[in-house]
């Protein structure tokens, strides 16, 4: 058995192109989708559209979640809200937050029970993004029997066997490899490069494995769009992988 797995796209469809190009390249048809497919300043609906068109098992993220209430409520003046048409929030609606794949292995957002929670990594206290402990990565898995979990939401990419052997794996992001928030305190996540990253997991003999694959892709198209829109912190770390907005 043997899959890739893909996350947090954010509207970044020449990532999604490369990355794509790249798992057909190695030989791999079967593809899953972590969430947060389209939201913010770039090309939400063409990303949108091709993820339709394959057909990947999916579920909805946070930022999902966010367009279709916002859809609910009635309108934004949001750039991604604005490009999608209603097929595109029908498709984010029948997502589930939660999936079962090939009945081995368990597909969530950002943790199993909240799609918006840091889980593999925590903000500290200082604003520092770290690793979290074993003791609460595994009180989040429990319950779960699959033996392979996996999560997205950070865009960090980070795999972790929890000690009775599963092995939990964030595959980084598709389209945005760095940001900034402000709760609980400010933050910021640099992964460090421009590059498009997902996962490769296989199922060889008794074990599973996990690769990270990080895909270079000309990255100045989403850079400029972003930068165009008022994004300077996206458009820094699409261009560079850290997060050093332009000042004006």
């Amino acid at each position: 058995m043997k899959f890739a797995a893909i996350a947090d796209v954010h509207g970044n469809r020449p990532a999604l192109d490369a990355v794509l190009a790249d798992i057909a390249a190695l030989g791999i048809d079967d593809v899953v989708n972590l969430g947060d497919h389209v939201s913010g300043p770039l090309e939400a609906a063409r990303t949108a559209d091709l993820l339709i068109e394959r057909g990947f098992p999916s579920v909805r993220g946070d930022q999902d979640r966010i367009l279709l209430e916002l859809r609910q409520a009635g309108t934004s003046a949001r750039s991604d809200f604005q490009q999608l048409a209603r097929k595109h929030f029908d498709w984010m609606a029948s997502m589930p937050p939660t999936l079962i794949y090939r009945d081995r292995v368990f597909l969530c957002h950002a943790s199993p029970g909240n799609d918006a929670a840091f889980w593999l990594d925590h903000i500290a206290d200082d604003g520092g993004v770290r690793a979290s402990p074993i003791e609460a990565i595994e009180s989040e898995a429990a319950g779960i029997t699959a033996q392979v979990i996996l999560c997205g939401h950070t865009h960090i990419p980070r795999v972790v066997r929890l000690r009775d052997g599963r092995l939990v794996v964030n595959p980084g992001s598709v389209g945005l490899p760095g940001y900034d928030g402000k709760s609980p305190v400010p933050y910021v996540v640099e992964v460090g490069t421009p590059h498009a990253c997902y996962a490769i997991l296989e199922h060889a003999g008794r074990a599973w494995s996990a690769t990270i694959r990080y895909v270079p892709y000309d990255s100045a198209a989403m850079a400029a769009l972003a930068r165009s829109r008022g994004m300077l912190t996206w458009a820094s770390a699409i261009a560079t992988g850290w997060v050093r907005p332009e000042r004006h």
